[in-house]
């Protein structure tokens, strides 16, 4: 009859197994390349279905629309949707205002980002929070979205500004709503307005892995002239190391260009960010 214990030689064998399966697990997964539809703000705002054609045309995986949709009927959604799967492209979260995460117009617009295809409904906004007791309110809030969109195979998530990165007596509200909300809960991170703010984005990722499932890619810049005028790859932002960690540890299911302005209009903004995306990401 065998021995049934393990010798130092298998121990070490099974480590080493460990170990390499952890670094495969490591390994940068591909992340759609999408745009928050703000880059192209007054195009859209002629004309949608025009402005998701064109941006689908220049190679965008992904399109995010931002709050006014809530004012959408679910008649004009599926023709939205329509065009998106004829156009090949998808939508995976909506910008949604905090006013619709209440009473009969959450229904609504949960309704629409179903009907779309999207899969995490972002509060874009905490509204007027001046006391961790109003940040706790959104926490909560937060929190009970996500147990009502659980069971419909959706989530819920918070998109930061400067504002939530910054220290006021010794309080930080992202690092509160992290603390305070479910792990269902994305964390959307707005990358440009963390580093105006002089926090370190890396770190942020690192702090919480698996909750970063969105990201805006948001560069800045520091000095005249700079500031978010920058485009993708211009600023202070170490992208490389930013969007390797936030595939391998924050979870990244999809990349947003954002834009709020340029040298450039609109549209050629768009193109010249998505360029240096992949000449970045190779």
């Amino acid at each position: 009859m065998k021995s049934n214990h393990f010798t130092r030689r298998t121990l070490l064998g099974a480590a080493c197994g460990a170990v390499l399966a952890t670094t495969a697990e490591a390994k940068p997964r591909k992340v759609p390349i999408g745009i928050e539809l703000y880059s192209v703000r007054d195009e859209l705002s002629k004309d949608l279905f025009g402005t998701v054609t064109r941006v689908a045309k220049m190679g965008y995986e992904v399109v995010e629309f931002f709050s006014p949709y809530s004012a959408w009927t679910p008649d004009y959604a599926r023709q939205v949707r329509k065009l998106m799967d004829d156009l090949g492209i998808k939508c995976l979260s909506l910008h949604t205002g905090r006013q619709d995460f209440e009473g009969d117009r959450l229904k609504h617009v949960i309704e629409l980002n179903q009907i779309v295809g999207s899969k995490t409904m972002v509060m874009s906004s905490a509204g007027r929070t001046e006391t961790k007791d109003d940040w706790k309110g959104v926490a909560d809030l937060l929190t009970s979205t996500a147990q009502i969109l659980q069971p419909l195979k959706m989530r819920t998530g918070y998109h930061n500004h400067q504002l939530e990165f910054t220290n006021k007596d010794g309080f930080l509200p992202m690092p509160f709503l992290a603390a305070n909300t479910p792990r269902n809960v994305t964390l959307q991170f707005d990358v440009g307005t963390c580093m105006e703010m002089g926090n370190d984005p890396i770190a942020w990722v690192k702090q919480n892995p698996g909750r970063i499932r969105s990201l805006h890619l948001k560069d800045w810049g520091k000095g005249p002239d700079r500031g978010f005028s920058v485009l993708f790859g211009e600023g202070d932002t170490p992208w490389k190391e930013l969007l390797q960690a936030a595939a391998t540890i924050g979870g990244a299911e999809c990349f947003l260009i954002e834009q709020e302005g340029s040298r450039y209009s609109q549209f050629e903004t768009a193109e010249r960010c998505l360029a240096s995306y992949h000449k970045l990401r190779g």
